[in-house]
């Protein structure tokens, strides 16, 4: 089976920026950001999407969420504000079949996003 692109991140075979990383999740800067500040956070388990995690998952789906607030205070937008997105399926914007949350901040989001 081969890897997806953030498994390949996650073992350091592709370079990448890390804000943050523990057990179970691992934050690291967009190479194409789509705001002044954007960085993934990405479960280490691979996960293809949100609507195939299992009930199993609970755990690190809470856990990505709230390390993806820790991280936000982190790199400094938890006063101004951010957006967190999750895109499920071709139709909603994912564009690689490994569960990630986008981190966007550092201006003014519009709504609705697109």
């Amino acid at each position: 089976m081969t890897k997806t692109l953030f498994e390949r991140i996650i073992a350091r075979e592709i370079p990448s920026q890390i804000v943050y990383e523990d057990d179970l999740v691992f934050a690291f800067k967009d190479i194409t950001p789509q705001a002044p500040t954007h960085v993934l956070i990405v479960p280490k388990k691979p996960i293809a999407r949100i609507a195939e995690a299992a009930a199993t998952d609970h755990q690190t789906l809470g856990h990505l969420l709230l390390k993806a607030a820790e991280v936000a205070e982190k790199i400094g937008l938890k006063e101004s504000g951010y957006r967190l997105v999750i895109n499920n399926g071709a139709d909603g914007g994912e564009s690689v079949p490994h569960l990630h949350c986008h981190i966007l901040g550092g201006r003014k989001m519009a709504w609705p996003p697109g």
